[in-house]
């Protein structure tokens, strides 16, 4: 029903909430509001009680419950992020609102160790609500007529209005006579970016759909402007809209964001694919003119703002050069973004002409710079890479040489990569108060947006002022917890102000976006509510200044800032603070200092790492990898298999929990007194071991899974006592699906947490110490010495499914077996497959990677491209020798199938293209000459090897 506070309120599931009985991207809550309804906010919960919530969801909308629209926002085609826990409320505003009377609430993910759980709220009012100017809530629908009426007739005769003023005719309330007062208030229109203009009779609103822009005129941005923004709000890889100049007159436009340790941007063009510039009937083709999915001035935002960018070009040549060996005169080139010509390659100097094996000392032949100069009859190829930003992009690649006998080329461009945002971490150190930076006046006088970073410890100061002479505008931090925008535009002073239930000065990175346009003045400070304050109707609408801008300080040297300003932007253009730091005193350029407020992107044990322009996350000792150490590392484990992590032997130490040493280096002196286990498995075996730790004095932990499919764990501290046994028969957990199990022992008291939910302490008898630590194993246990008789029976017969996220104090066994380089040696024995998630597998037929056994004494010799590094003291047996010796049999018959039919492919083409109807077929030849031309090359060097 319709509440008395103006919203429509849709509760799912009481306290329980919404749970499908099977999660999967298929599932969706559907909500049938009963009428049309202006739906203007929604909140989300998880499933009460539970580890049950989802973390992303796309919300759709329709009137007939048949055709459906998707909402979309935040810049991410994905749709609205959704909640971390089951317990606090998520709650969003929808930009523009939209009317419906069906919603469908469609999770895209969850939490990976639980299910698809939500509990929704609606907000809404009802459609016929004419007016929501005010954000309170709904005035009533309008019961009279608005506008101008003449030539009125009743009854076959015209009625005299005059007649009608004068109380002659009838009555009359809030009317003019004889003449029409409707202005015309969308001209000129204040709606910026494309937002569509309506009026009513005293006053105007925006339509801001599909125009990237919110706000009273859509002049906020709806979108970041840099992959690098979407990474420190912790995105991930996927596609997004950015929009480079904020709320400038560039619009938003999509790009691929490669989220590593830095940001990097793709834009794709027309041109992805082999390019030739020779016809099969032996005609020149026309240059391509290369098409990006965005415009030339959007490109030139994007590596304005970049640290680096760079393309990747790539040319093959038959008997076709790059330039004259009689005097280098050019034979191709490139044009830039601005029009201009270019013949210089790679990293080298504009106007070298020298190739990177040129520059590198490795072309074909030493008498050339290019391979492809070296004018062979047959293909070669130069890969460069282009990195000049102010000639970047490339719009078109010509290459001339293709006139004589026999003279083919091809080339391919990849998409223009830049990464970083210069413009995102420029930041200025305020040292005192009396210190300031200014810059030119801002002009903003019909709206006037003011966006940046700051972060202090001093209880108030004065971030950015502004003056004219009666107007002003000025941004400050009035009280630790308070931050105030205060304006003149000739209608009186007037403020907004945002009070935080935790104060300001925590020496953090705070955002502060102020607008102030002819509609409204609004304040956000990181992700409190909204403050907004409605301009008064008919009053001035200019902000007229002419003073200079004051950053950090104001112009009576009064009330300045001490701490640090970063990314300062007005109306969408970034002010150089650091530029301009360099030249005042009392002013630094940059800001050290973005762990504590980005430190939290870091998960699963990763630790937060400085870097002059913001942070990384470092998973060395994570059981996880990625940008913030939140890719799972997962392993599938046949029959027979095991991982065994040694601890390396190193000086003398304890290691307790309250331990702060950072080292990763473990001994056989070693001393725990406490620790903390993690590991997810899935599996239907039983027994199984999943964990067995030991030690030199016959002490072990063991972790298994009993005949009946019960967690038992068993630690035995002492060499003179029967071990402690804790049975947790919570359910059957070989039951194919992904359980979650937390250990964490603090001297005799134990914490066991079992899918997050089931949780126990228990009391251990046989001591409080773990004493030389040796190794820990997974899966598999030929002869477990001085252990129990269920764990010896577990280890002999191991473990068969999949193991993740295995972590026992620093050590990442699972990690360091998959992804070899780090300070740990590691045994694998049997088949052991990565795999990238545990709940994703079906079992041993699914597509993983398996992790080849090295032979004995040549672990020196795996493909650090495809395994990561090698192993140390990986375990050989004759099964590997004779499984090699079938690779490389199947390998060469591979081989020998692949030129025989690349062979014939060429000589079927050849025969094709001496038709007109070949130019699909052609593209296609060339490739399977050049895969010819590589694989024979790639033969050669094998035989000869």
């Amino acid at each position: 029903m319709l509440s008395s506070s103006g919203h429509y309120e849709v509760i799912s599931g009481g306290a329980g909430g919404w749970s499908p009985l099977v999660s999967n991207k298929y599932q969706w809550l559907q909500i049938d509001l009963g009428e049309r309804i202006e739906v203007t906010a929604v909140a989300t919960q998880g499933g009460y009680g539970s580890s049950d919530w989802v973390t992303s969801y796309l919300l759709m909308f329709s009137d007939s419950g048949r055709n459906w629209k998707q909402f979309r926002r935040e810049g991410s085609i994905w749709g609205f992020p959704g909640n971390t826990n089951a317990d606090s409320v998520v709650h969003y505003r929808l930009q523009p609102p939209v009317e419906a009377r069906f919603l469908r609430f469609l999770p895209v993910a969850w939490n990976p160790k639980g299910r698809i759980g939500m509990r929704i709220e609606v907000y809404g009012c009802a459609y016929s609500c004419p007016d929501n100017s005010s954000g309170s809530g709904c005035e009533r629908p309008l019961l009279g007529f608005q506008g101008c009426l003449r030539l009125l007739s009743i009854g076959g005769k015209e009625v005299d209005f005059l007649s009608v003023q004068q109380g002659a005719l009838g009555s009359f309330r809030d009317l003019q006579v004889d003449s029409c007062g409707i202005m015309d208030r969308c001209l000129p229109s204040y709606c910026e970016h494309g937002g569509e203009c309506s009026q009513s009779w005293d006053t105007f609103s925006c339509n801001c759909t599909d125009t990237g822009y919110l706000g009273a005129t859509c002049h906020s941005p709806l979108y970041e402007q840099s992959c690098e923004a979407y990474k420190h709000r912790g995105n991930s890889s996927g596609l997004y809209y950015i929009d480079s100049d904020g709320s400038g007159p560039l619009g938003p436009f999509l790009v691929y964001c490669n989220m590593t340790d830095t940001a990097w941007t793709s834009v794709q063009h027309n041109g992805a694919h082999l390019t030739r510039v020779k016809s099969s009937d032996g005609e020149s083709l026309h240059p391509v003119l290369f098409n990006y999915t965005a415009s030339l001035d959007q490109l030139q935002a994007i590596i304005n703002r970049a640290d680096h960018c760079q393309q990747e070009l790539t040319f093959h040549c038959k008997k076709s050069r790059l330039s004259s060996a009689r005097d280098g005169t050019p034979l191709s080139w490139w044009v830039g973004r601005t029009n201009e010509t270019h013949s210089y390659w790679g990293d080298s100097l504009p106007e070298a002409q020298k190739c990177t094996c040129g520059l590198e000392g490795n072309c074909l032949d030493s008498q050339y710079y290019c391979n492809c100069d070296a004018d062979r009859n047959e293909w070669t190829s130069d890969t460069v890479v282009l990195s000049q930003k102010e000639h970047l992009p490339v719009t078109q690649v010509v290459m001339t040489d293709t006139g004589r006998p026999h003279s083919e080329a091809a080339y391919t461009l990849g998409p223009l990569l830049c990464r970083g945002d210069n413009s995102f971490w420029n930041s200025a150190s305020f040292n005192t108060e009396t210190s300031y930076l200014h810059f030119p006046t801002f002009h903003g006088e019909l709206s006037a947006e003011v966006s940046f970073f700051f972060k202090t410890t001093a209880s108030s100061g004065v971030f950015v002022e502004n003056l004219g002479i009666s107007d002003f505008i000025r941004l400050e931090l009035r009280a630790p917890a308070e931050v105030t925008f205060s304006f003149d535009v000739g209608n009186g002073p007037c403020e907004v102000t945002v009070q935080s239930p935790t104060p300001f000065n925590d020496n953090r990175w705070h955002h502060v976006k102020a607008e102030r346009n002819v509609k409204e003045a609004l304040l956000q400070v990181d992700w409190l509510p909204q403050k907004t304050q409605p301009a008064p109707a008919d009053g001035h609408i200019r902000l007229q200044l002419n003073s200079q801008l004051f950053v950090g300080g104001t112009a009576t040297r009064q009330r300045g800032f001490l701490g640090c300003i970063r990314s300062l932007q007005l109306n969408g253009v970034t002010q150089d603070l650091e530029e301009r730091a360099t030249k005042t005193p009392g002013v630094e350029p940059g800001c050290p200092g973005h762990c504590s407020s980005y430190g939290h992107l870091c998960r699963n044990g990763g630790r937060c790492r400085e870097k002059r322009r913001g942070v990384s996350c470092d998973c060395a000792f994570s059981a996880y990898a990625g940008p913030f150490c939140s890719n799972e590392i997962s392993a599938y484990f046949g029959t027979g298999s095991s991982v065994i992590y040694n601890f390396q032997e190193h000086s003398n130490y304890t290691l307790s929990r309250n331990s702060s040493s950072s080292a990763a280096l473990w001994h056989g002196d070693v001393t725990l007194t406490g620790e903390m286990i993690t590991l997810s498995f899935q599996t239907t075996g039983t027994p199984s071991l999943l964990l067995y730790v030991n030690s030199l004095y016959g002490e072990y932990l063991s972790v298994i899974l009993a005949q009946n499919g019960s967690l038992q764990i068993r630690y035995k501290l002492d060499r003179h006592q029967e071990p402690d046994v804790f049975n947790f028969d919570f359910k059957n957990m070989a039951d194919g699906h992904l359980h979650h199990v937390k250990i964490n022992r603090e001297e005799a008291v134990v914490f066991v947490e079992v899918n997050q939910s089931a949780k126990r302490q228990v009391i251990l008898s046989s001591g409080t110490e773990f004493n030389a630590i040796k190794s820990l194993v997974l899966g598999m246990i030929l002869e477990p010495h001085g252990a129990d008789p269920d764990t010896r029976r577990a280890g002999a017969q191991g473990f068969t499914g999949c193991l993740s996220a295995v972590r026992f104090e620093r050590a990442a066994p699972l990690k360091a077996a998959l992804r070899p380089g780090g300070p740990a040696p590691v045994t694998v024995r049997g088949h052991v497959a990565a795999s990238s998630r545990c709940a994703a597998e079906a079992g041993p037929g699914s597509p993983t990677r398996e992790l080849t056994r090295q032979l004995s004494g040549s672990a020196g010799l795996s493909d650090p491209a495809e395994e990561g590094g090698p192993f140390l003291n990986t375990d050989g047996s004759d099964s590997a020798v004779i499984g090699g010796v079938i690779a490389i049999v199947i390998f060469i018959l591979l081989c020998i199938t692949a030129i025989a039919i690349c062979i014939y492919q060429q000589r079927w083409f050849y025969q094709k293209n001496n038709s007109r109807q070949n130019g699909d077929h052609a593209e296609t030849s060339l490739k399977s000459e050049l895969n010819v031309q590589a694989t024979v090359n790639e033969s050669q060097k094998e035989y000869f090897f």
